[in-house]
């Protein structure tokens, strides 16, 4: 414990012991930890390093790639829109965007393409990363598509073409781009399109060994066209998403506003955003009860396109949030966010009025998150 830089509230010291266990190679990449209680934070805890290159250690002010928990943060951002009527998750995403009704996709509601159901997993042809990056031309492209499926069918995650489609429509329906609607919404410290002020925080990434096993093993299982394409977004990414000055590490991915990933944020910042969706933080709540139930009906649930005799567990879908399941155990049932690649953690818990930030830049090839929620909710229900 007298490694761990931060503050916390004296009845949470059994959460922050659980989260020092989760660095367990402090002197490679580091983690912080945020908790938000009733608008007030308890935990705000930090260990390790944030670049093992030169030794920076992690710290208050420290900056981490979001991964996919940017996905949930951009959800909220449309939920908000919906909330206020200028868009209709019911709606048929055509309406907004009339060149997406093409080869079947013209009754796909904008519900159906937050919870993952277009079947526009991948681009059809390799891409190179500047053509990734230009979120309007990817997305035109995404949408001139034929889907893997019938739209709205069957589910299957979009890693990374969830962000561009969704931005897309974002911006038909408003005239504004997301991530600029988002740093309206938000404190300072979690943005979807980062400045070079915040890239210069941001925390080195690197992978755990475990982590490296686990893309080896991918690389040797990997033998068609399409499932690379699928799992590198035409080969604009390395399989895994990092290396030493690429993928998620690159300043372009960070700053492109890619809302599928590439959003950064403090720990505390992204426990912050998720404690105002469900309480007042800070004065302000960010969502209505009624915002929230719009946000977290289920839409995508059970064995997905490619999931066919898999045992599960399986990942429960609101409109871009993940639900609590087996497969993502959170707070309570009640709980939702979004998790991301090598262990990243967002969420909110009405039930218990909370809001969870966990972040780290040394990726995993199993999340921590688990064993932290574990031991805030013996905690919270003792």
């Amino acid at each position: 414990m007298s490694e761990i830089g931060g503050t916390f509230e004296p009845p949470f010291e059994p959460v922050v012991a659980a989260f020092a266990e989760t660095v367990t190679e402090p002197e490679s990449g580091g983690a912080a930890l945020s908790i938000w209680q009733d608008g007030a934070e308890v935990v705000n805890v930090w260990r390790g390093t944030a670049d093992a290159r030169t030794g920076r250690p992690w710290d208050e002010r420290t900056m981490a790639v979001l991964f996919s928990s940017t996905k949930g943060l951009a959800a909220l951002v449309v939920a908000r829109l919906a909330e206020q009527g200028r868009i209709d998750l019911d709606g048929p995403v055509a309406r907004y965007w009339p060149e997406f009704g093409v080869h079947g996709k013209d009754e796909l509601t904008v519900g159906d393409l937050l919870a993952h159901r277009a079947g526009l997993i991948s681009p059809d042809a390799d891409l190179r990363l500047s053509e990734v990056l230009d979120s309007h031309a990817f997305a035109a492209r995404l949408a001139a598509q034929r889907p893997r499926w019938t739209p709205g069918e069957s589910h299957m995650y979009h890693a990374i073409t969830w962000g561009p489609l969704i931005r897309e429509v974002v911006v038909r329906a408003t005239g504004r781009e997301l991530p600029e609607l988002f740093r309206e919404l938000s404190p300072a410290e979690v943005t979807l399109r980062a400045t070079d002020a915040e890239v210069a925080r941001v925390a080195h990434l690197s992978v755990s060994p475990a982590y490296e096993a686990q893309g080896r093993m991918l690389e040797r299982l990997l033998t068609d066209a399409e499932s690379r394409r699928f799992l590198t977004t035409g080969g604009a990414f390395p399989l895994g998403f990092v290396t030493e000055d690429g993928g998620f590490n690159d300043p372009r991915v960070q700053q492109a506003g890619l809302v599928s990933g590439g959003g950064l944020g403090t720990a505390s910042g992204l426990a912050r955003v998720w404690s105002s969706v469900v309480t007042p933080t800070g004065g302000r709540r960010v969502l209505s009860d009624r915002g929230v139930a719009l946000l977290t009906r289920e839409r995508s649930s059970g064995p997905g396109l490619m999931d066919a005799g898999s045992p599960g567990p399986f990942h429960r879908w609101g409109a871009g949030v993940q639900l609590s399941s087996e497969a993502l155990p959170l707070l309570s049932d009640a709980s939702f966010g979004h998790d991301g690649a090598g262990g990243q953690a967002g969420f909110a818990d009405p039930a218990h009025r909370v809001g969870f930030g966990y972040l780290t830049n040394r990726m995993q090839a199993t999340s921590n998150v688990p064993r932290v929620v574990a031991a805030l909710k013996a905690v919270l229900d003792t």
